[in-house]
C-alpha cells in the first residue's frame, strides 16, 4: 500500500507540475510522469512491452472512430437544428434556456464523448441564449460545463468502450453484450441528466429568470422543417444497441451463432459511427463541405484535438502495463481492504478518490489505469460489477471535468460565458457535491437502473 501511494503521488506531482507549472499540455505530462516511473520502478527494460501493450489495444482504434466521427458531425453542423427545436420547444417557459442547454449538452455529448469540446459546440448557442434570460454568467457556465461532461458517460462515448472491455476481461462468464452495457449506461446516465434539470429547476427559482425572449425563440414549424434530419441520428446510432440487447439471444444467437452474435455486438462500434457518419454526409445540403479535398482538411485542422485525445488514451493504457507490473491496483485494493470500510464506507471513498486524482489524471486514462481495480473491489463487497462498470465513466470522467484548477469543461465554460473564475468556482461547488452524492446513491444501488 505503501509504494503504491509513492508511486501515485508521484505520478500526480509530476502531471500537476508539468502541466500547471511548467504549462505542457496534458499528455505530454502523462507521457513524462510514465517514463519516470518506469526508470524509478526500474522496468526500463520492459518499456517497449508497455507501448506495445497500448498500440495492441482495439478499445485504442474504437476511440479514434468515435473521434472522427464527432469531427464529421460538427463539420456538417447536424446537431444545430436537433439543438434548435429543442430551444423552440422549451424556450418559452421559465428558465428554458437552461433545460434546453441540460438537454442539448447531454444529447451532443453522448456523440462526442468530450466535455470541453462539447461546451465550445453547444455553449455558442446556450449560454448567450441563457445570458439574455436571466442566468448569471457563472450559473450559465456551470449549468454547460456540468450537462457537458455527461458526455463521458452516456454512450457511445469512447471511455464507455474501455470500461466494457475491463468488465469483459474480468468477467467473461457474465456474457455481457454491447447493447446490454449501453443500456446500462443510458440507465444511470438519466438519473445525473434528471439531478442537472431539478438544478436548474431551483437556481431559476432562487435568481427569479423568466423565458426567453419571443425575439430569440425560433420558429417550430421552421426549425422542424429544417433541422428534423437531426433528429434522426441518435435513432441511427442508438437502435442497433437497443436490438442487440432486447433480441441478442431470441434472435441473433440463433441465427450466427453464440460466437457471431458476440462478434456482431462487438462490431458495432466501428458500424455505427461509420453509418452515423455517412448519414450525416448524405443529408447535408452544401455537399461542398463533404468533398474529398474538404473533408481532409477539416482533419488536418483538427488533428491538433485528434492528437492529444488519442495520445492520453494510449499513454493512459501504457500507464495501465505499468501499473499491472508493478502492482499499484493490487497495493491500493490490499490498503483499502485492510481499512475494513465495507459497501456503503467504499461508495464514499472511491468517488471521492476518483475526484481527488481527476485534479491530475483525464477520466479516460483514470478508466483504464485504475478500471479493473475499481470493479474487483466494489465486486467483492456484493456490488454488481455490471453496475461499477457502468458508473466507472461517470465517477473517473465526470469529475474530472467538473473539479478545478485543471477541469477542461469548466474552464472552457468560463471562458466562454466571460464568468469571474471565483463566482464561478463557488457555484460549481454545488455541481459537484450532488454530483458526488449521487454516485453514492447509485453505487449503493437505492435507485432502480434501466436494464439491471
Amino acid at each position: 500500500m505503501t509504494s503504491a501511494l509513492i508511486y501515485l503521488g508521484i505520478m500526480i506531482a509530476v502531471i500537476l507540475i508539468w502541466f500547471t507549472v511548467i504549462k505542457r499540455p496534458i499528455y505530454e505530462s502523462i507521457l513524462v510522469s510514465f517514463l519516470l516511473l518506469v526508470i524509478i520502478s526500474g522496468n526500463i527494460s520492459h518499456i517497449w512491452d508497455y507501448i506495445y501493450s497500448g498500440l495492441s489495444t482495439s478499445l485504442l482504434y474504437s476511440m479514434t472512430v468515435f473521434v472522427a466521427m464527432s469531427i464529421i458531425l460538427t463539420k456538417t453542423k447536424i446537431i444545430d437544428g436537433a439543438i434548435e427545436i429543442i430551444l423552440a420547444l422549451l424556450g418559452r417557459i421559465p428558465g428554458g434556456a437552461g433545460y434546453v442547454a441540460v438537454i442539448a449538452s447531454s444529447f451532443m455529448g453522448a456523440l462526442s464523448g468530450s466535455g470541453p469540446g462539447n461546451v465550445m459546440a453547444t455553449g455558442t448557442i446556450t449560454i448567450p441564449a441563457m445570458k439574455k434570460s436571466g442566468f448569471s454568467d457563472e450559473l450559465s457556465a456551470n449549468i454547460t460545463s456540468a450537462s457537458s461532461c455527461l458526455g463521458n458517460m452516456i454512450p457511445p462515448s469512447s471511455t464507455i468502450v474501455a470500461a466494457l472491455g475491463l468488465l469483459t476481461g474480468l468477467y467473461p462468464e457474465m456474457n455481457i453484450s454491447t447493447g446490454k452495457f449501453w443500456i446500462v449506461c443510458w440507465g444511470c446516465s438519466l438519473w445525473f441528466i434528471l439531478l442537472r434539470l431539478i438544478l436548474v429547476f431551483i437556481f431559476c427559482k432562487r435568481d427569479k429568470v423568466k423565458p426567453m425572449a419571443k425575439d430569440d425563440i425560433p420558429p417550430l414549424k421552421k426549425v422542424i422543417k429544417d433541422g428534423w434530419r437531426g433528429l434522426l441520428l441518435p435513432i441511427i446510432i442508438f437502435l442497433p444497441f437497443l436490438l442487440d440487447y432486447l433480441y441478442k439471444d431470441s434472435f441473433f444467437t440463433k441465427r450466427l451463432g453464440e460466437t457471431g452474435a458476440k462478434n456482431m455486438s462487438s462490431s458495432l462500434l466501428y458500424f455505427i459511427a461509420g453509418l452515423a457518419t455517412i448519414y450525416a454526409m448524405a443529408v447535408i445540403k452544401d455537399k461542398k463541405q463533404v468533398r474529398l479535398t474538404e473533408i481532409a482538411k477539416t482533419f488536418g485542422e483538427k488533428l491538433k484535438s485528434i492528437v492529444p485525445t488519442i495520445a492520453v488514451c494510449l499513454f493512459g493504457y501504457m500507464f495501465g502495463a505499468l501499473f499491472n507490473d508493478m502492482n499499484v491496483a493490487e497495493g491500493i485494493e490490499s490498503g483499502i481492504a485492510a481499512l475494513d470500510i465495507g459497501k456503503v464506507g467504499l461508495c464514499i471513498v472511491v468517488p471521492l478518490l476518483t475526484c481527488i486524482l481527476g485534479i491530475a489524471i483525464v477520466g479516460s486514462s483514470m478508466v483504464v489505469v485504475f478500471g479493473g481495480m475499481f470493479i474487483s473491489m466494489f465486486a467483492a463487497v456484493g456490488v454488481n460489477p455490471l453496475l461499477i462498470a457502468a458508473m466507472l465513466p461517470c465517477i473517473c470522467g465526470v469529475m474530472s471535468n467538473m473539479v478545478p484548477p485543471i477541469a477542461p469543461a469548466f474552464l472552457a465554460g468560463v471562458s466562454l460565458s466571460g464568468a469571474d473564475f471565483s463566482k464561478a468556482v463557488k457555484n460549481d461547488f454545488w455541481w459537484i457535491i450532488t454530483q458526488y452524492l449521487l454516485e453514492i446513491v447509485v453505487l449503493l444501488g437505492w435507485l432502480p437502473i434501466l436494464g439491471m
